[in-house]
This record gives C-alpha cells, structure tokens and sequence, in this order.
C-alpha cells in the first residue's frame, strides 16, 4: 500500500489539491482524505471496498440491507439500521435493520415511526450525532420491552440528490469501545456513497414499477374488451390494482343497483371475497361524496379515519381510493387498502394508481359501447327472427290449417276426420306459441321482469340460436322471491358460461338445465343448485380450464361450490356441471 505523502509546500501540485478538493482536474475527495491519521488511512482499503460493496445491485431493499452491513463491519458495531423518512418529513416510513434476529424483532413489534427520540431528533436536525451512552441523552424516548440493550451510537444522515433520504445509525461497538471521530468520518463517507447507491436503486425501482403498472393497465384493457363477462373483467380490474399496488386487497364499486346513490362492492380480490363483496357504502359517506366528485381519496389508516363509516374499514390500513372516470364521467370507484400498520403510499404509487384508475374507466367505456353494439346486433337479429316467424311460418301454418278443415268436411272415415281434427288442434296451438315467441324476440330490455326465472330463460332462449336446439329447463322452489340478487347474477352467468361451453366445446345435442331453490348444500344449509347436463364430448385432457375456474371462483366468493361430472350421454357421456350457492336475505342492508 503507498501511503499518502505529506503536503510539501514546494510541490505545487499538493498545494493544489489541499486549496481545491474538488478541482474537476484532480481527483474527487468530498470527504478531504488528506491530513487523515494513521489508523484512518490504514482503513482506507476497508472504506473502499464497502464504497464498491454499497454500489452492487439496483434493488432498493437490498442495497438497504446491503448498506446497513457494509457500515455495521465497516465501523465494527453490533446493530445498524435505516431509517427511511416519509414524504412529508415528519417520520419514518420504513425501518431497515441489521444485526437484530428475527425472533427478537417479533417479540418487539412494531417498528419505530420516529416522531420521537433520537430518531425524531435526528430526522428534525439532519446532522451527525455520536454518543457515548444514548440512554443519558434527555432526547432519548427509552427501548420498548424485549429491545436489545444500546448505548453506544452514532447517526448520520444520507442525502440522495441534495434531499434527506433517511438517516443511517448504528449502535453498540463491539468490546464496549466508543464510536471515534475515524469511525465517523468513515460512515460519512460511506453515507455519501449509499446516496448515490440509493439514488439509482431508486431511479430503477420507479421504471420497473411504471413498467408494472403498464403492463397490469394492458391486462385490464385487454380482458375488459375481450367480449368476455363484464364481471370477470371487473374481477381482473381488482386483481390487477391489488397485486400492482401491494395492497390487501382490490376492490371495484359501481353506483348501488339499489338507485340510493351509494356505491356497492362488485368485485373483489382478496383472501376472503364474501366478507366485502355485495356491501353497500351509503351515499352520506364523505368518501362517497368526493369519489362521484371525481376526487381521489388517501387515507393513512382506515381503521381511524372518521370518513370510513362501514365496518369494513376497521380491516384495513393505509388505503388508496381513486375514481373511475373517463371523459368528464364517474363509472365508480377502485380502492386498493393495505394491512393495519404497512408502510404508507408513496407519491410515485398513487400517481401510477391514479393513471391506472383513468385507463380502466376509459377501458370500461369502451367495453360498455361495445356490449352495447353486440346487443343491437342481437336485437336486429331477433327483430329479423321476429318477422320471418310473423309474416313466413305462421302464415303457412296457418294455410296449412285451412286446407286441413276444408279437407275435413268432405266424406272421410272418421278415424280420418279425428286425425285431422288433432292435426288442425295441435297446428292451432303450434301458432299460438310462436306468436308468444314472436312477442317475447320483440320485447325490449326495460319490458323483461327482472326475476331469476325469466332471467335463466333469457340465456336459455338465447343459447337455443346457436345451439340449433331449447335446452330442457325445470324450476324447483320460489326462486324469484328466496335468491337474493347478487346470488342470482353470479347464477346466470354461471349458466351462461356452462351454456356457452357446451356449444363450443362440447358439441352437444341435448342439454337440461335445472335451477332448484330447495337444495341442501353439503354443510347441512339451504341454498340454491344450478345444474347444467349435456350428452357431448365431455372434458378434454388437458384442455383449458379457466371458464371452470371462473365458476368455482363465483360459487366460492358466496360460500359455496362448483364441480364436474358425467353428462347425460350413454355410458355416462358428456359433462353435468353442479354450480351451487347458499341463500342470503334477498334484502340486503348497509353495513
């Protein structure tokens, strides 16, 4: 190692450097290694490979990790720890430790938020702090129970781009010595690095974080324009929000079927769906207010803020409200809440969460105008059925019966005339369905009641187009008056996804649909059955799975089930899908 030669007052090159340490044309020293003792220079090797240690890697967690180490052996201390300050400067929004086992740091709970303490003092006055016994201090805010024993310390803060970071402490040097003004002058230095370390690692986390949300808006627009169904897409919305966000949970709200201005949960990602989906926000709530104003709402913990009105707010901490709107127009609303005490939403978060929002509504209008085209098409096609039945098959029918009367006034047998009279009954009463038929094609959709039963014949009347067949239907039990909505929606679209898989997939030539009201679930409770059977192919090995999924997925959220089994064909061909549900009030009140 070549030791640094003392200043010689005839060499105008060392005169240079000691009058300008940051001369562009000499080499960098911010921290001024000249004029530095002995035992820092012997330690300058040391100081430089941790300064190369620091600047290894890109993820923002580790280097944290990796700094705190790097100065822990650096300084020979027992614990060292980061802490990050919050985007308003008044405490920690994460604490990053080293040195601490695992065990102790459970048994100590939750982590410092420094608003107080030493902690506090040093996030209010960013400035090195040595000291020989942190206890005596009249700064110090004590240990909670369980702590290690500290006394020793030494902070400094780390500055990324000219800002305050957080601040970097360690605590206890090993065999009772205290902190030098080497060690400090070591960690500063080191400090200095770990901002340039944390200022990159942080530059690539917010592009591989845009990249993430980029990729989740995509996923959404595409599953929301796929002419798949309108809830899967929404569902796709709040796995998406929560999985980008590091959220909890995702939850989607459109305005209240119920007209009172709320705003109901329709779709939900998180460990237990049933508990939130269906669940009303009154419209007094100021949430609600500011969210149909267009507003985005953040709320730092929900379990204590007075706007929070329903009981599903005591669930959850930090949380991020935003607006679906698109185009001067409110759709609902997506929130994504944290767990009670996780670190706060950074304002890089929210605006990528708040861009999220507007792609989703704009992907959500989208999707609606092209429903809407789909149904015109449909009822363009119906009003065409509707005419040719009219004005082609019920006049045949009906000649046909004329020529059959004529007919049975002329000198038959009377075995002869019985079998035209039926003919002529069964023609009659063939004419009177479709007429029924031709009135039901040109009904619109505000005319349809909107009970399950009429509902399940609409998809059943609808699949018979492409099917080229009416599937057999049976209803048991009061189902319009003992299905609540929101069971009876997830119902029919399991029914549409059972009919639709079994004319593209199944190829089948029979089906029977039955929808029992009066079934007993396997726990012994009452719920509602759908069963959908078919004489077709059955399930392909290895064929896809996603529509299944998506049944079992509806039937789970509600507390009940779905399986397969063998159809309705010979030997037990085909495919019988069981789709069931437990029977909720049909009435459903606010939270």
């Amino acid at each position: 190692m070549i030791e640094p030669r003392p200043n010689d007052p005839k060499d105008p090159t060392d005169r240079k450097k000691s009058k300008h340490p940051n001369d562009p044309k000499g080499p960098k020293d911010p921290q001024g290694f000249q004029g530095l003792s002995t035992e820092l220079t012997a330690r300058v090797p040391q100081l430089l490979e941790a300064m190369r240690s620091v600047g290894t890697g890109l993820e923002l967690h580790s280097t944290l990790d990796r700094i705190c180490e790097t100065a822990a052996e650096l300084a020979d201390a027992r614990y060292a720890a980061i802490g990050v300050v919050d985007e308003e400067g008044g405490g920690l929004s994460d604490f990053v430790t080293h040195g601490v086992p695992d065990e102790i740091a459970r048994a100590i709970g939750r982590r410092p938020d420094g608003h107080a303490g030493l902690l506090g003092a040093l996030i209010h006055h960013p400035e090195a702090m040595r000291l020989a016994d942190l206890t005596a201090d009249p700064r110090a805010a004590g240990f909670p129970a369980g702590h290690p024993l500290m006394r020793t310390f030494l902070g400094v803060p780390i500055r990324v781009q000219g800002e305050i970071f957080g601040n970097l402490y360690l605590t206890e040097k090993r065999d009772g010595a205290e902190f030098t003004d080497d060690d400090l002058h070591m960690v500063r230095v080191l400090a200095t690095e770990a901002g340039i370390a944390i200022g990159n690692a942080r530059l690539y986390e917010a592009a591989r974080q845009r990249e993430r949300w980029i990729d989740g808006s995509v996923a959404v627009t595409t599953a929301l324009l796929s002419g798949g169904d309108a809830d899967e897409a929404l569902s796709v919305v709040a796995e998406q929000a929560r999985r980008l966000a590091d959220a909890s949970a995702g939850v989607v709200l459109l305005p209240a079927a119920d007209g009172s201005g709320g705003l109901e949960i329709v779709a939900v990602s998180a460990d237990d769906p049933s508990t939130a989906l269906g669940v009303v926000i009154p419209p007094e709530s100021p949430v609600v207010e500011r969210l149909l104003a267009g507003e985005p709402v953040f709320v730092a913990d929900a379990a204590t803020d007075p706007r929070m009105i329903t009981g599903l707010a005591r669930l959850y901490g930090p949380s991020m409200m935003l607006p679906l709107h698109s185009g001067g127009r409110v759709l609902g609303a997506l929130a994504t809440p944290r767990a009670p005490g996780a670190r706060q939403f950074t304002e890089m978060e929210r605006t990528l969460a708040t861009q999220f929002a507007s792609q989703a509504a704009l992907a959500l209008i989208m999707a609606e105008a092209q429903r809407d085209r789909e149904r015109l098409a449909v009822y363009e096609d119906r009003d065409r059925i509707a005419r040719d039945l009219h004005d082609l098959v019920i006049q045949r029918l009906f000649a046909t019966g004329m020529m059959l009367e004529s007919a049975q006034r002329k000198n038959l047998a009377p075995a002869v005339q019985d079998g035209v009279e039926r003919a002529v009954d069964e023609l009659d009463v063939t004419i009177q369905e479709i007429r029924t038929a031709v009135f039901a094609l040109q009904q619109g959709p505000a005319e349809v009641p909107s009970g399950l039963r009429t509902r399940v014949l609409r998809e059943i009347n609808m699949a018979a187009v492409p099917l080229g067949f009416t599937p057999a239907h049976r209803f048991a039990g009061p189902v319009d008056t003992v299905v609540d909505e929101l069971t009876g929606k997830n119902l029919v679209a399991a029914l549409r996804e059972a009919l639709s898989n079994a004319f593209r997939h199944a190829h089948a030539q029979r089906i029977e649909v039955v929808v029992d009201a009066t079934a007993t679930l396997p726990d012994g409770s009452a719920g509602v059955r759908l069963t959908v059977a078919d004489d077709g192919v059955g399930l392909p090995e290895g064929g896809r799975r996603s529509g299944l999924r998506n049944l079992a997925r509806r039937a789970e959220s509600l507390g009940g089930s779905s399986r397969c089994g063998p159809g309705i064909g010979e030997d037990g061909g085909g495919t019988t899908l069981v789709w069931e549900a437990p029977l909720r009030a049909p009435s459903r009140g606010r939270p």
